[in-house]
């Protein structure tokens, strides 16, 4: 009889946040997800058969999500987060860039040197929403 897959992993609750919009107010928001990391085993747990060490050698450390709704922060409705990121593999999360990073390498791959400050960012507004209102006529 072979072993249960838990027999394999040690198991490890974890937080981490996510940025989903809500359907009903469309806010985008950060919420606190519950996840449980499943850690490999240094080795194969006693009473494995021949199949088992098989199984344990192709197995990765994962991420399983807890939390399938979440509440919206602004209208107070729960909603359902996007299923298609329910379980993810630790190594795959390792290799993400984070946002600065990102914005460098697109800034590099389009040809600019690095991209402009905060305040150059936004363009000047045209002379019809700067001058004083004159009133009604």
């Amino acid at each position: 009889m072979s072993l249960d897959e838990r027999a394999f992993f040690t198991e490890r609750p974890e937080t981490r946040q996510g940025r989903y919009q809500c359907p009903k107010c469309r806010r985008t928001g950060d919420y606190s997800i519950r996840w449980v990391r499943r850690a490999k085993k240094d080795r194969p747990p006693p009473g494995a058969d021949d199949g088992d060490r098989a199984k344990f050698a192709k197995l990765r450390d994962y991420l399983l999500r807890l939390d399938d709704e979440v509440t919206c922060k602004t209208c107070g409705k729960k909603f359902e987060i996007p299923s298609q990121h329910s379980l993810m593999f630790v190594d795959q999360l390792a290799g993400l860039p984070n946002d600065d990073e990102l914005e460098r390498e697109i800034a590099a791959a389009s040809g600019e040197d690095e991209p402009p400050p905060p305040e150059e960012k936004k363009p000047a507004l045209p002379a019809r929403f700067t001058r004083k209102p004159s009133g009604w006529k």
